[in-house]
């Protein structure tokens, strides 16, 4: 098996809008809102690690297609206990970019767990409410 041949395909614009959720202590959330987190920033991190993984999907997903981004846009929100991620990817091509903001939003909620992971850790080193779920696509677009 190899990719799918796109080969007939038309070129159009394409729109993938995704959303995902990192559910944290409330300590954590206020530490992030009053800018206290020993490594920094973790959006500005998290936005240039989820722009990085858009751009590189198709290394890491072997079946997909290397496609030119022509923009990648990524927001972080916080809602009660939880982070919001949410990313749209267009490009002009054959296929659509739905994996490249997928992985924008795991590579993004990764790298926020990543920097409040001190924070997240019970007495015994584990991680009992720190959960990233609802990872989805809320639009996918195809102009034709």
């Amino acid at each position: 098996m190899g990719m799918i041949d796109v080969s007939d395909k038309k070129v159009v614009l394409r729109t993938a809008v995704a959303e995902g959720r990192l559910t944290l202590k409330k300590d954590t959330i206020k530490a992030i809102l009053e800018g206290q987190i020993k490594k920094g920033d973790p959006f500005k991190t998290a936005e240039a690690a989820a722009l990085h993984a858009v751009k590189t999907t198709f290394i890491q997903i072997p079946h997909c297609h290397p496609i030119p981004i022509t923009s990648a846009n990524v927001k972080f929100s916080i809602d009660d206990m939880a982070v919001i991620c949410t990313c749209e990817v267009k490009a002009e091509y054959k296929t659509g970019v739905e994996m490249e903001a997928l992985t924008g939003i795991a590579l993004g909620l990764l790298t926020v767990w990543d920097m409040v992971k001190y924070l997240e850790k019970d007495a015994a080193g584990q991680y009992p409410s720190t959960t990233i779920h609802g990872i989805k696509v809320i639009k996918k677009i195809k102009e034709e």
